[in-house]
């Protein structure tokens, strides 16, 4: 095949990684790490300039929200179906933990950064709060 014509990327090491960028849009991949673990998570961030779209391939990620707005409130959780898609919409509070097997492809804006995405840090009882939703509706072996 003609490279040409087809650009065949992979990725298996841990954590985020940007595979494909094209006009305004972008394709990554993220793989357990163990800054993702549960026990580890200690902020959320948010995209003020797009919509972030989740698809997971393998393994098990449980996506946390933490509503909009300038502070995180609202927190709730999903464990991810394989193959169904999750729109995250811009400005909302976000992050997410994956198992050891967890492949997550994501597809967002191509310059989504830390310029337009920040990150606040989780104080203990929104930690204590992420580790019960997790209890209830984290990934299930």
């Amino acid at each position: 095949m003609k490279n040409e014509f087809i650009d065949i990327t992979s990725y298996d090491e841990e954590g985020y990684k940007p595979l494909i960028d094209f006009g305004a849009w972008r394709v990554a991949e993220l793989r357990y790490c163990e800054e993702l673990e549960i026990q580890n998570l200690k902020s959320m961030q948010k995209h003020n300039e797009t919509d972030e779209v989740f698809v997971l391939l393998s393994g098990s990620c449980t996506l946390f929200t933490g509503g909009k707005g300038d502070t995180i409130h609202e927190m709730d959780g999903v464990a991810m179906k394989p193959m169904e898609l999750y729109n995250v919409k811009r400005g909302v509070w976000h992050t997410h933990t994956l198992d050891k097997e967890g492949t997550v492809l994501i597809v967002e804006n191509q310059d989504t950064s830390d310029n337009n995405s920040p990150t606040v840090m989780l104080n203990e009882e929104q930690i204590e709060k992420l580790n019960q939703i997790f209890a209830v509706n984290g990934f299930r072996k």
